[in-house]
């Protein structure tokens, strides 16, 4: 344990009971935890499965999660990961979710939101239905977590790079549910992570409790009354979670905690959640507040969107390529993109830096609006035109995955949705019994 610092270890030993903290010191000689958790808007844990055997454990901490052996390697290599059907999480990452309950039709705000775990687990849970607004204030991670929405197919979402104050401040009342997984010291990580042990200080730890209350206190503006908050880290330190939780309520009368409503874990503070490694996760805090007040809708809150000229054209390439507007008919331009919004009460987002809302339709390029990757993601066979669909050990799908061109069917023509095993990875465009490849450079596979 010499790797461990001394403050660190001093602060665990307080936290925990004797017999706890043997458990806890032992635990740092076993493997962390891996998991994946299916994302059940393009597939089913059945299907994940069937084509990778070695996903058997189930997780307690979300329905759709499962535990992964600590030796495999590459599965984001895997087909069914490149086709947005699992996201790769630490287990008891889960749990903050799984406690806020989403429902059918809630207005959900995550705000510290990259990579995008919880984001695209609340996604799963709200089905297509309702918002999901998923908020990051570093740019580049704001760039991670539009591709992972993208990837895992979410039409109902929006995505932001904006201060939590200036967000907060702008929405005000607007959500049902917000969630804050705080940026924390990370020590949940230490296993899985070595090198963040040493970038640990006690000093570090009471500092990001000031960044975090503060974060907190901005999201309480963003929730209508009688809505649920979350907060959460993945850090075990008391000046992180009790405290903070503590502070914020004595500075907001009009919440209360409630409890997490699971049956996992470690109770703290009576109704918190404290998740650690002999409970099957790398280390967890959850608080679930609840906001006084009756709930009400979101009057005032609807901003139609501005025509433009090319609306027609996009039109008729979303009719080529679906054989309906599953996504609703609601368009805007954003410079050269083609966006269909969520079919929601959408606030006006000017000055939020907002990098996606809905689904990305096309692309102006020259005088023709090219179709774009986020599209066919978000499809399913059942509205595609034109799909291949291969099965999951076809050798095109590689090729497919390198950016090569490959071999179809010489009856295919135009667009084309490319899948596997029924669920959609991307698409291309097809004639001659070829396949041009459009899977964006970016996350082509090298190997």
């Amino acid at each position: 344990m010499s790797n461990l610092p001394k403050d660190f270890l001093l602060q665990m030993k307080a936290l925990l009971s004797d017999d706890e903290y043997v458990r806890f010191i032992n635990s740092r000689t076993e493997n962390a935890y891996r998991g994946i958790r299916v994302n059940t808007l393009k597939c089913s844990a059945d299907k994940i499965r069937k084509f990778m055997p070695y996903v058997k454990e189930k997780s307690p901490f979300c329905k759709d999660g499962y535990y992964i052996p600590a030796d495999i390697s590459g599965i984001g290599d895997e087909p069914f990961h490149h086709a947005g059907a699992f996201y790769v999480q630490e287990p008891s990452a889960s749990t903050a979710v799984t406690v806020l309950d989403v429902q059918k039709g809630d207005y959900v705000l995550d705000l510290c939101a990259a990579p995008g775990g919880k984001s695209t687990q609340i996604a799963a849970d709200l089905g297509g239905t309702g918002l999901l607004w998923s908020n990051e204030i570093v740019k580049s991670r704001a760039n991670i977590l539009l591709s992972n929405i993208e990837r895992m197919g979410i039409s109902n979402a929006v995505v932001s790079n904006c201060h939590p104050d200036t967000l907060c401040g702008r929405l005000t009342g607007y959500f049902d549910k917000v969630i804050v997984d705080a940026p924390c010291s990370g020590e949940g990580m230490f296993r899985k992570d070595p090198e963040s042990i040493s970038e640990w200080s006690l000093e570090h730890s009471r500092s990001c409790g000031e960044r975090q209350l503060s974060i907190l206190n901005s999201a309480a503006n963003a929730l209508k009354d009688g809505g649920t908050l979350v907060y959460s880290t993945c850090t075990f330190s008391v000046y992180e979670n009790e405290d903070v939780i503590e502070k914020f309520l004595s500075e907001h009368k009009d919440f209360e905690l409630a409890d997490c409503g699971v049956s996992f874990g470690k109770r703290s503070m009576e109704k918190c959640l404290r998740i650690l490694p002999e409970h099957g996760g790398e280390g967890h805090f959850v608080a679930k507040l609840k906001k006084s007040g009756e709930m009400y809708g979101h009057d005032g809150f609807f901003a139609k969107s501005k025509p433009f000229p090319e609306r027609d054209a996009a039109m008729s390439l979303y009719d080529e390529i679906l054989t309906r507007r599953i996504f609703g008919d609601d368009l805007a331009k954003f410079g050269d993109k083609i966006v269909i919004l969520p079919n929601v009460a959408l606030p006006d987002m000017s000055g939020l830096s907002v990098l996606r809302a809905g689904v990305l339709l096309g692309e102006m390029k020259k005088n023709r609006i090219e179709p774009c990757h986020a599209l066919y993601m978000a499809a399913d066979r059942e509205h595609l035109r034109n799909y291949i669909d291969l099965s999951y050990g076809d050798s095109r799908l590689k090729q497919f995955y390198h950016g090569e061109e490959i071999e179809i069917d010489s009856d295919v023509k135009g667009f084309c949705g490319v899948l596997v095993e029924g669920v959609s990875t991307g698409f291309g465009k097809s004639g001659g019994g070829v396949l041009k490849n459009r899977y964006p450079k970016g996350l082509r596979t090298l190997r």
